[in-house]
């Protein structure tokens, strides 16, 4: 167990290796310079560009700047240690919505939503991957049936996990692939099912109609469903990140992100803003383009990796 926790953890800090080399890295440059009013905004600056937002990075270089004032010789590791510290503190604070449990022998529901291209149906195939390796009967609903794409893509993973999947005709009725889905689901004692959704955020209203509408629909075979509801953002995208998860909480409550494309990203620091902003936690992140590239979030891992100590 350990040895998998372990192996978890280089991953994450495998992930984010472009994200210190852009932040750690460019703040220890920083060191060995006098300490003004141009380095602290430089430090600002470093912190911004790392998408940690205005209000964290603010609140760091205030940090920052009251340590030196008590200790004019604080070093490089000194503020480092702060910066860690700060960021597992708001990591760890309690979550504002929490998963729901299912109901006795029912299976458990996954919303998967996000907007297209953000990795969300590579995101629920390695999510999939993650529960069928755990020994979890699973099963998928293909109910992005606006993008035929979509749904191949899905069916091509599928196969290759060795998981069953729901689908319907391209622009079938995606609450009535849901219905189906979470019917079958329950006749067959399945324990994991996850849903894929359309991910049109440019006509809101429509998208917001149609996850009521799922949501309607899911409680009629299973009545506490969905009992989370994931949302899939991709790290490169930076601050219109924060945009998207703002938007999609005012539609479905979440209860958590799936943060895929990290390990491509110089802009890690996009975690810590969404957190502070929402309090909507982390629970996965893709850590690279294999199926098995997905990692259970782990804050001590992250806070670690953003702002690394030697």
């Amino acid at each position: 167990m350990f040895g998998f926790l372990k192996e978890g953890f280089q991953k994450i800090k495998q992930a984010m290796s472009k994200t210190r080399s852009a932040l750690s890295h460019r703040i220890r440059s920083l060191f060995g310079k006098p300490w003004n009013e141009d380095t602290f905004e430089a430090l600002e600056q470093i912190l911004f560009e790392a998408d940690l937002g205005s209000e964290c990075a603010s609140l760091l270089v205030e940090k920052a700047r009251s340590t030196l004032r008590l200790q004019p010789k604080a070093e490089i590791n000194d503020i480092l240690k702060i910066f860690y510290e700060y960021t597992l503190s708001i990591l760890q604070e309690p979550p504002l919505i929490v998963p729901k449990h299912s109901e006795e022998k029912a299976p458990h529901v996954i919303l998967i939503v996000g907007v297209n291209g953000s990795g969300k149906t590579t995101s629920l195939a390695k999510l999939a991957y993650q529960f069928k390796k755990q020994g979890k009967r699973v099963l998928i609903g293909a109910a992005d049936t606006f993008r035929a794409a979509a749904v191949e893509q899905l069916e091509l993973w599928a196969n290759q996990i060795g998981v069953d999947i729901v689908k319907g005709k391209t622009g079938a009725d995606p609450s009535a692939v849901v219905f189906d889905t979470l019917t079958s689901a329950k006749a067959r004692g399945i324990d994991i099912v996850l849903i894929d959704t359309a991910g049109r955020l440019q006509n809101k209203t429509a998208l917001m109609q149609e996850l009521e509408k799922m949501k309607r629909v899911m409680q009629k075979p299973i009545l506490s469903a969905p009992h989370e509801t994931l949302l899939v953002l991709d790290a490169t995208t930076g601050q219109n990140a924060i945009d998207q998860a703002e938007t999609f909480h005012k539609f479905t409550p979440l209860t958590g992100i799936i943060m895929s494309k990290l390990d491509g990203s110089a802009k890690g620091g996009i975690v810590l803003s969404i957190y502070k902003k929402l309090h909507v936690p982390i629970q996965w992140i893709g850590t690279g383009e294999k199926i098995e590239d997905l990692e259970g979030f782990e804050p001590i891992a992250y806070a670690s990796s953003l702002f690394e100590i030697t």
